[in-house]
């Protein structure tokens, strides 16, 4: 029998080999899931049986295959829960954990806290809203047919573990679509939407196999210059929020307010009503539907996502 700590240095350098830079992370996250323990439980001088080394071997496989850790572990963490996933649904990213922040702080200040998150995806956003925020009233918006059975398990298992949360609404619905009637119902009663949307453009392919090849397009690509749906989602969203409710939206670092046009900022900035939705949304048409938008930088410094407050 080996050890663990020399099945890790194997697999870290094969990993490595492979171009994957996060090879010790994931080589102990498979060790950990192989044995059934948490990865700060791994005892490096135990030894690994014949049975366990072969079922992390295959998973090892798999990995060097570029096939995502999380879905061959089959959950991903996401601030103090953990949501599962896999094939047809998006895997959450540290960057959004800083939207749910900025989200969660508003909230807190809220009488009766109210909260749409549009594209929810596994769920991760609106999950940690109601998990984090007592009393929160939360809504998750899902378009995919792929992805909603796993935002449907999520809420079912989360809810399960946290009682005392309230249980998150889910919409089968298109985010962009003002004509759905659980938007119209909540109109104006919201104090915060977040949303992390498709927002790479059509023609562009990710650099990691990890995105290009297993996350789903409908997740990834969002038109011609990847803000489609951030067009759509800002109108949806300045329908469900009251005056001064706030929208934190996710993007690309480089759709931040240095990037040609002014990026996303620029986009809520310039979003007007439309017209012929003055029974939807608050405003006279043509008028401005956000102040105070600001763009904020993630965990390196990047622009990742922007706040605006609605009018």
């Amino acid at each position: 029998m080996t050890t663990i700590r020399e099945i890790l240095v194997d697999s870290e350098r094969r990993l490595h080999r492979a171009g994957i830079d996060s090879a010790a992370v994931d080589s102990a996250e498979l060790m950990a899931f192989v044995l059934g323990v948490s990865r700060n439980r791994l005892f490096l001088q135990d030894h690994v049986d014949e049975e366990d080394r072969i079922v992390f071997e295959r998973l090892m496989i798999k990995r060097l295959n570029r096939i995502p850790l999380q879905h061959l572990v089959g959950t991903a963490p996401f601030r103090h829960i953990e949501v599962s996933v896999g094939p047809g649904v998006f895997i959450p990213r540290p960057e959004s954990e800083l939207v749910t922040e900025a989200a969660i702080r508003h909230l807190r200040t809220c009488q009766h806290p109210r909260a749409f998150d549009l594209c929810a995806g596994s769920g991760a956003i609106a999950l940690s809203l109601a998990v984090e925020v007592p009393g929160a009233q939360v809504s998750a918006v899902e378009m995919s047919a792929e992805a909603l059975p796993w935002l449907l398990e999520n809420v079912q298992t989360i809810s399960a573990a946290h009682p005392t949360a309230q249980p998150v609404e889910v919409i089968w619905a298109d985010a962009t679509d003002l004509s759905i009637s659980e938007f119209r119902s909540a109109a104006g009663t919201c104090d915060v939407v977040t949303c992390n949307p498709p927002y790479i453009p059509n023609g562009s392919v990710p650099r990691d196999p990890e995105v290009r090849d297993h996350e789903p397009a409908l997740a990834l690509y969002g038109g011609p210059d990847g803000l489609d749906v951030i067009r759509g989602v800002v109108v949806t969203a300045a329908m469900l929020l009251k005056s001064g409710g706030l929208l934190v939206i996710e993007h690309a670092d480089v759709q931040g307010p240095e990037s040609p046009g002014g990026g996303v900022v620029e986009v809520i900035r310039q979003a007007k009503v439309p017209q012929g939705t003055e029974e939807l949304i608050v405003g006279v048409a043509g008028s401005h539907l956000y102040t105070e938008v600001e763009g904020r930088r993630d965990y390196n410094q990047l622009p990742r996502f922007t706040l605006a407050r609605r009018v």
